[in-house]
């Protein structure tokens, strides 16, 4: 192991995720105190020596997104002026990278100023999960390692396969090659279909058709994302109109705003699994319909590779 002292730390984005990992690790969570004034600003203080200390910070950036993105900035500023030898932002959901380009006139890339952000405010690395798009990690002048749910998915799918044949469906064109990927994995009798989708002025989806075999099998919708829901709840009706036995969707980062529960609620969506890349809310973790998996055990796993200096290729599938 690397002589330096592996430290993990947690912001308040999503601490029992961070606790997961640290009894993976081994390590206890480091004593900090983190608060924020009566104005709102952010207070941190680390309670503990990390002078040359290898240090990794759990933070993803999800709602309230601006504040858990400032809030690890500070922590990361104060690692670096405490002297830790490196800091590595541990983002299991990186926010803003929906906004990875200019598709409109006079509009930002709001995933790159987060990257930079990121770099001045001291970190040496970044840990991420399933980047909306790969070529985020372009963004960035220092290194990161790109990590992918992938496995925690195909263990839970793979136990429907006794049931009926299975089809991968992708909810649109651009995310044909990682449904792709997914069903290549699970096996040669694994079909792969696309849901043909348009989005009307407003910003609503509307599925148009389903390309692919999808009668009488297990249907698994596969997206990165699922924020409103109401790609899910066309893309679920769609199928079972297509003569689908049972549907099912898969999403690592369970955003889930707005309308999104009784959209799912209301949908012939069977059931919907994301994992723990962003907490839940009481009234989301309480539906019948959502379930959770874990990908603490990758984290720790990436975090014990990057700490050792060994390679953590292995875990980019």
């Amino acid at each position: 192991m690397h002589s330096r002292e592996l430290k993990l730390f947690a912001g308040s984005a999503h601490p029992e995720l961070a606790s997961r990992i640290a009894e993976i690790v081994d390590v206890p969570l480091g004593r900090a105190c983190l608060r924020r004034f009566s104005d709102g600003e952010v207070s941190f203080q680390i309670d503990e020596n990390i002078r040359g200390a290898d240090v990794f910070v759990v933070q993803p950036t999800c709602t309230p997104v601006d504040e858990h993105l400032i809030e690890l900035c500070v922590m990361i500023d104060a690692f670096r002026r405490s002297s830790a030898s490196r800091i590595t932002a541990v983002m299991p959901y990186y926010g803003y990278a929906r906004q990875d380009r200019k598709d409109k006139p006079r509009v930002p890339i709001s995933a790159k100023l987060v990257a930079n952000l990121l770099g001045a405010a001291g970190a040496n690395r970044v840990l991420t999960m399933d980047l909306h798009k790969a070529q985020i990690q372009g963004f960035f002048d220092i290194p990161v390692d790109h990590l992918f749910a992938a496995p925690v998915f195909i263990d839970y799918l793979a136990k429907l396969q006794h049931e009926r044949p299975l089809t991968i469906v992708s909810p649109d064109a651009g995310g044909v090659e990682r449904a792709r990927a997914y069903a290549k994995r699970l096996g040669v009798d694994v079909e792969l279909a696309i849901i043909d989708k348009r989005r009307s002025s407003d910003g609503h989806a509307e599925v148009m058709n389903v390309v692919g075999e999808v009668r009488d099998r297990v249907c698994i919708i596969q997206d990165d994302i699922v924020d409103t829901a109401g790609t899910l709840r066309q893309a679920s009706l769609a199928l079972h109109d297509n003569g689908a036995a049972r549907v099912l969707a898969c999403a690592v980062h369970g955003v889930l705003s707005g309308p999104a529960l009784q959209r799912i609620e209301d949908s012939r969506l069977e059931r919907l699994i994301v994992t723990d890349t962003i907490p839940l809310r009481p009234e989301l973790a309480a539906s019948s319909k959502i379930q959770v998996l874990s990908v603490a055990q990758l984290l720790g796993k990436a975090i014990q590779s990057i700490h050792q200096e060994t390679s953590v290729s292995s875990l980019f599938v």
